[in-house]
C-alpha cells in the first residue's frame, strides 16, 4: 500500500472554487466512509481548512487511486469533476509526506508560519480515528506531522516569518501594522464561536479593544466564549454574548467586526452593512449605498472600476431573470441574482444591466486595440533593453479618489465567505477577506528561518520514509520468530517423549538453552535486514527473507492485519 493525497488549496484554485468545494462536518464524514469503502483505498483522512481541502489515503494502485479520490472529492463537494480537475494537485509517497509536513510547519499557508493549522491537522486525525478510517500509515503520518510542526515552531523563528491569519488580517486595518494602537478603545463584534472566531476574539482582547460582543447561532457557546474573555487576567476588555438575531443592531455600534461561521450562505449582506453605517458617516462623506454587482472575480473588479458610459438599468423591464425566484432582500443586479445562471442567460443579464449602446461597444473595441498596440510596443522596447519580458503581474489599480477613514472594519475569515464581497465598495467600510489576505501576503518577504524549516522538513521526511520501510518488514520478522518459536516448542516436546524421566530443572535449562541458540542465530540477520529495508529500494529484503525461510505468506499477512486493526481501534489522542 502507498500514501496518496489529492486536494486543492489557495495555491491551486481561486477563492470562488474553494468556497463551493468546502466540506461541512457531515460531508467530511461521508467522504471518509466512502473512501475506505472504495476498492483502491484502505485508510483515509480529510484535512479541511479555510483555504484547503485534501484527501489522504493508503492505496494499492496509483492511477486507480487518483481517479477514485478525485471522483469522490467532486461528488461530496458538489463541484463537477471536469470543473474541479484543473485545480487539483496530487502527491504520492515521499512527496505526499513532504507536503503534509510542509503544511504542518506553516510553509504552505497563506501567511507563512501560522500555527493554527496544527490544530486542524489534529482534528483531522481525531476524526479519522473516531471513524476507524485511519490505520497504521495515517496514524503514523499525522502524528509525525504534528511533531514536525511543533519542532519547527520551537527550534526556529518561523513564527516571525508570518503571523496568524487573524493578526495578519487585523494588521491590514492598522496604520503601519500597529494593531494595539489601532484597536485601543474600539468596540468589536465577533460572529461565530468556533476556533477561528475564538482566536479572533482573544487577539482583539489582547490588542486592547474596549468591548467584544460575541454572536453565535448556539447562544450557549457565545456565552461560554464571553465568559472566558471576561475571566482573562491579561486584558481589561469587557465581553458579552448576544443572540444571532441581534447582529444587525450590534453592527451599528461596532468599529470592527470579525466573522467566521460554518454558514453556507452570507451572514452579512451588503444591505446589512450599508444600514449599519448609514447614520455614522461624516458630513463630507457621501451616504452609504447598496453597491453594484461584484462577484470577487478580478475581471469583475476591473470592470467595476471603469465608469460606464451609460447608467445601468434600474427597473425590471425586459430583465431576463425570473424575478419571482430571486431571494427577498437581494438586488436583482446582485450576486444572489446571477448565481447559477447558464452562460447565455448571464450574458443577457450583463447586457441588460450595462445597457451599453452598440456605438459605445465599437468605441471600446477600438480603444482596446489601440491599447494592445501600445502594450506590444512597450514589451518590444523592454525586451530590447533588458533582454527579457518582465513577469506577468496583477495590474496596478487605477487611481481613485482618496476615501475617508472607515467607520466600520470588516474581517471575513470564513470559507465560504460570510460577508458579501460587494461591501468593499461601500463608503465608510473597509473589508478584508480570505482573498485579499492571499493577495496581501503573496509578496511578503521570506525570513531566513524558512530555509531552516525546509531543512527540518527534508530530514523528517527521510526519517519517516526509513521508519515506514523498516516497519514493512516487521510482519516478516515477526513471522520468522514465530516459526522459530514453533520449531523450539516442537523439539522440546520430542525430547520429552524420548526422555520421559527428565526433571523440571533440567527440562527448563534445556529449553532456555535452545531458545538462546535460536535467538542468537536470528538476531544479526533480523537486525541487519531491518537496517537494509529502511534504505531506499530495501523492500526486496522482506521478499528474500520469506523465500529463504519458506515463510507462510498467510502468517505474514495475518500479522499485518492485526497491526492495522490495532491502529484503527486506537482512541483519538
Amino acid at each position: 500500500m502507498s500514501l496518496l493525497v489529492v486536494g486543492l488549496s489557495h495555491r491551486s484554485a481561486p477563492v470562488s472554487v474553494l468556497e463551493r468545494a468546502s466540506l461541512g462536518t457531515d460531508a467530511q464524514i461521508k467522504l471518509l466512509q466512502d473512501t475506505v469503502a472504495a476498492e483502491p483505498a484502505a485508510e483515509a483522512a480529510v484535512l479541511a481548512t479555510c483555504n484547503r481541502i485534501e484527501l489522504y489515503a493508503d492505496v494499492d494502485k496509483f492511477h486507480a487511486g487518483v481517479a477514485e479520490l478525485s471522483t469522490l472529492l467532486a461528488q461530496h463537494s458538489g463541484v463537477g469533476l471536469e470543473e474541479l480537475t484543473p485545480y487539483l494537485y496530487v502527491h504520492y509517497e515521499d512527496r505526499a509526506v513532504h507536503h503534509l509536513f510542509s503544511v504542518a510547519c506553516g510553509l504552505d499557508s497563506m501567511v507563512v508560519g501560522e500555527g493554527q493549522v496544527l490544530g486542524q491537522i489534529k482534528d483531522a486525525l481525531a476524526k479519522a480515528q473516531d471513524l476507524h478510517t485511519a490505520g497504521r500509515l495515517l496514524n503514523d503520518l499525522f502524528q509525525q506531522a504534528l511533531r514536525v510542526g511543533k519542532r519547527a515552531h520551537s527550534e526556529t523563528g518561523i513564527d516571525r516569518a508570518g503571523q496568524s491569519l487573524v493578526t495578519f488580517g487585523l494588521e491590514q486595518f492598522a496604520p503601519d501594522g500597529d494593531v494595539p494602537a489601532w484597536a485601543e478603545g474600539k468596540k468589536a463584534l465577533v460572529i461565530g464561536a468556533g476556533s477561528m472566531s475564538s482566536l479572533a476574539a482573544a487577539t482583539l482582547a489582547r490588542a486592547g479593544v474596549a468591548e467584544i460582543v460575541v454572536a453565535n447561532r448556539t447562544f450557549e457557546r457565545a456565552e461560554r466564549l464571553a465568559e472566558i474573555l471576561n475571566q482573562a487576567e491579561d486584558t481589561e476588555t469587557v465581553a458579552r454574548a448576544v443572540p444571532m438575531e441581534t447582529v444587525g443592531v450590534e453592527l451599528t455600534r461596532a468599529d470592527v467586526a470579525v466573522s467566521c461561521t460554518g454558514a453556507t450562505g452570507l451572514v452579512l449582506t451588503a444591505e446589512d452593512v450599508a444600514a449599519a453605517v448609514a447614520g455614522r458617516l461624516p458630513a463630507d462623506m457621501p451616504p452609504a449605498r447598496t453597491p453594484e454587482p461584484y462577484d470577487g472575480d478580478e475581471q469583475a473588479r476591473a470592470a467595476a472600476a471603469v465608469p460606464s458610459a451609460a447608467e445601468p438599468h434600474t427597473d425590471d423591464e425586459n430583465c431576463p431573470l425570473d424575478l419571482a425566484a430571486v431571494q427577498p432582500g437581494f438586488s436583482v443586479m446582485g450576486e444572489a441574482a446571477v448565481a447559477g445562471m447558464d452562460a447565455a442567460t448571464l450574458e443577457q443579464h450583463a447586457v441588460w444591466v450595462d445597457k451599453g449602446s452598440e456605438v459605445q461597444r465599437r468605441e471600446d473595441a477600438r480603444s482596446a486595440a489601440e491599447a494592445d498596440a501600445e502594450l506590444i510596443g512597450a514589451l518590444v522596447a523592454t525586451v530590447a533593453t533588458v533582454g527579457r519580458i518582465p513577469e506577468r503581474r496583477r495590474p496596478e489599480p487605477a487611481d481613485t479618489a482618496v476615501r475617508s477613514e472607515p467607520v466600520l472594519h470588516l474581517l471575513d475569515l470564513a470559507m465560504p465567505r460570510d460577508i458579501d464581497a460587494a461591501a468593499h465598495r461601500l463608503a465608510g467600510v473597509r473589508l478584508v477577506d480570505i482573498e485579499s489576505l492571499a493577495e496581501a501576503s503573496a509578496d511578503a518577504p521570506m525570513a531566513a528561518d524558512v530555509d531552516q524549516v525546509r531543512r527540518i522538513v527534508a530530514d523528517e521526511v527521510a526519517a519517516f520514509g526509513a521508519a515506514q520501510r523498516a516497519a514493512r518488514i516487521t510482519p516478516t520478522v515477526v513471522a520468522l520468530r514465530t516459526m522459530a518459536a514453533d520449531v523450539v516448542a516442537g523439539e522440546i516436546a520430542r525430547l520429552e517423549g524420548r526422555l520421559p524421566g527428565l526433571d523440571d530443572k533440567h527440562r527448563a535449562e534445556i529449553t532456555q538453552t535452545v531458545k538462546r541458540v535460536v535467538d542468537k542465530l536470528l538476531h544479526a540477520p533480523t537486525v541487519r535486514v531491518k537496517q537494509l529495508a529502511a534504505e531506499p529500494g530495501g523492500a526486496g529484503y522482506a521478499d528474500a527473507l520469506r523465500t529463504l525461510f519458506d515463510l507462510d505468506p498467510e502468517t505474514v499477512a495475518s500479522v499485518s492485519r492485526a497491526e492495522d486493526t490495532h491502529e484503527k481501534n486506537r482512541e483519538p489522542r
